[in-house]
């Protein structure tokens, strides 16, 4: 093994031992859940997108276009201050958590009066009662804010997991239900207000807090302008993740929209649970390190590390297998998506390790620094992506897999490799297991393409590829790099 592999234990060997195996403890409650939440969850989305039109996904994402926003701006980055700063009194935590709930009930009023301004833009009126029924959700998550960020801070990993499976499991059951009764898109709708009310009401239960009126301003001021650059940095990042849903609902419709959404949704189940998983851990961790240049190189590459080998083969084998899987799960209604979900999910070998950066940023209380980034990738990204219509739903899911990495590149990944001394030489090694491994499983799934007689039913076909691509990613792993493989083993003693 080359000396350049992060270790799985160095520095001041208690310290870093307890810290290590919080990490690891996390990680794994957190991501034991997910896993199993994410196979129920990702049958239920397969369920749910045969039983629903296009059209049912295009007037639910017009509507979370401006429920996203608002919930964004409704925590306000207090969640993250209060996990970043480690010297916040009794009293200001609760000045913290009544501005929450405050924040909370206004942009509820806000939104009953936005509802239908907002369908008035995409031209579509159903989207005013779905606005109007979403808009509970900004209460709850008011309320919700400073009991998660008090769990966070105080790493009860397995609480947030339980909470977390609590409301996936809930939203994705409350969601099959209506879509089987065929309420259409009010399934999606009425799943996630749901799942948002059970969350809430176990953390209030777990982890509760007194509320105090937030005033004097000047007494929360510094966690509220720490919280203000995160939302900064999170308007930004909304702004760009979301304008390419904007663009393709006003230019190409809402059937578009949906096939989109659609691919977005299935090409980002790797992504989005490993940044919440990271998301829920990391911080904490990272925040204790934030001095220790070391440290954080170290945590920052075993992450990666860890995170590319496990949402690359992913992303990569659908994009590989899209055309069969569309066809065989989806139906024929959903074929004309085929090559945006290819190129979505191979764009999200990137969008998968690119939450990690961020996190360094704001846990080495440089928010400032990200805020100012995700608002020139906003500007650039939101010009391509109109530019990119123009293609149809392709040419927008283009910007992603190449525009998105160049900008990053330029004006983000930069300042965090310089907050944690890593190089891009050593960054791009702690992929290349994932890389290597991927392009053993790509070779072999073409293969077999080419070979299978054209007979045979899609189904089998389908399950074939699967199987035989895992095989040949894990062989790979072992066969060229099996010393890692035996280090991330050795994080299971830790647990």
């Amino acid at each position: 093994m080359a000396a350049s592999e992060p270790e799985l234990s160095s520095g001041p060997a208690a310290e870093s031992e307890d810290l290590d195996r919080s990490l690891v403890r996390g990680l794994a409650w957190t991501g034991g859940v997910k896993i199993a939440t994410q196979v129920l969850s990702w049958l239920s989305t397969l369920i749910v997108a045969r039983l629903l039109l296009p059209s049912d996904y295009g007037i639910a994402s017009m509507a979370m276009v401006y429920i996203g926003l608002v919930q964004l701006i409704n925590e306000f980055g207090l969640g993250a201050a209060i996990v970043q700063r480690r010297d916040l009194t009794e009293p200001v935590i609760a000045k913290l958590g009544g501005l929450s709930a405050l924040l909370g009930a206004f942009f509820t009023l806000l939104s009953l009066a936005m509802a239908r301004p907002v369908a008035w833009f995409f031209g579509d009126e159903a989207i005013v009662n779905v606005i109007l029924v979403l808009s509970i959700t900004f209460v709850t998550s008011g309320f919700q804010v400073l009991p998660r960020a008090l769990l966070t801070r105080d790493l009860r990993f397995r609480q947030l997991a339980v909470l977390d499976t609590a409301e996936a499991v809930s939203t994705t059951v409350v969601a099959l239900i209506l879509a089987m009764k065929g309420a259409g898109y009010w399934a999606l709708v009425l799943g996630s207000l749901t799942g948002r009310l059970v969350s809430t009401a176990l953390a209030l239960l777990w982890h509760r807090h007194r509320l105090a009126w937030p005033t004097p301003l000047a007494s929360i001021a510094g966690p509220v302008t720490y919280g203000s650059h995160v939302l900064g940095a999170g308007l930004a990042w909304y702004a760009f993740r979301n304008a390419d849903l904007t663009i393709i609902g006003k230019v190409l419709g809402k059937n578009p929209l949906g096939a989109y959404t659609l691919g977005w949704n299935l090409a980002s189940v790797p992504v989005d649970r490993i940044s919440q998983l990271l998301g829920r851990t990391a911080p904490p961790v990272l925040a204790k390190v934030q001095t220790d240049p070391p440290a954080l190189r170290r945590y920052v590459l075993l992450l990666t590390e860890g995170v590319a080998a496990l949402t690359f083969p992913l992303a990569i084998g659908l994009a590989l297998v899209a055309p069969n899987f569309v066809v065989t799960v989806l139906g024929e209604k959903w074929q004309f998506a085929t090559r945006a979900l290819q190129i979505l999910a191979l764009s999200a070998c990137f969008r998968a390790i690119q939450p990690l950066l961020n996190l360094v940023l704001l846990a080495t209380g440089q928010s400032r620094r990200a805020m100012d980034a995700n608002i020139i990738q906003a500007i650039v990204l939101s010009a391509l992506f109109l530019v990119g219509a123009r293609g149809g739903i392709e040419g927008v899911a283009l910007v992603w897999l190449i525009g998105y990495p160049v900008v990053a590149a330029l004006f983000y990944v930069r300042h965090a490799f310089a907050v944690c001394e890593l190089g891009y030489g050593q960054y791009l090694r702690s992929l290349w297991p994932a890389l290597s491994g991927c392009v053993v499983m790509a070779l072999t799934v073409l293969a077999l393409q080419r070979l299978l007689p054209t007979t045979w039913p899609l189904g089998l076909d389908l399950w074939l590829q699967c199987g035989v691509g895992a095989l040949a990613y894990g062989a790979a792993l072992l066969a060229f790099h099996r010393s890692r493989v035996r280090t991330f083993l050795s994080a299971v003693k830790l647990f």
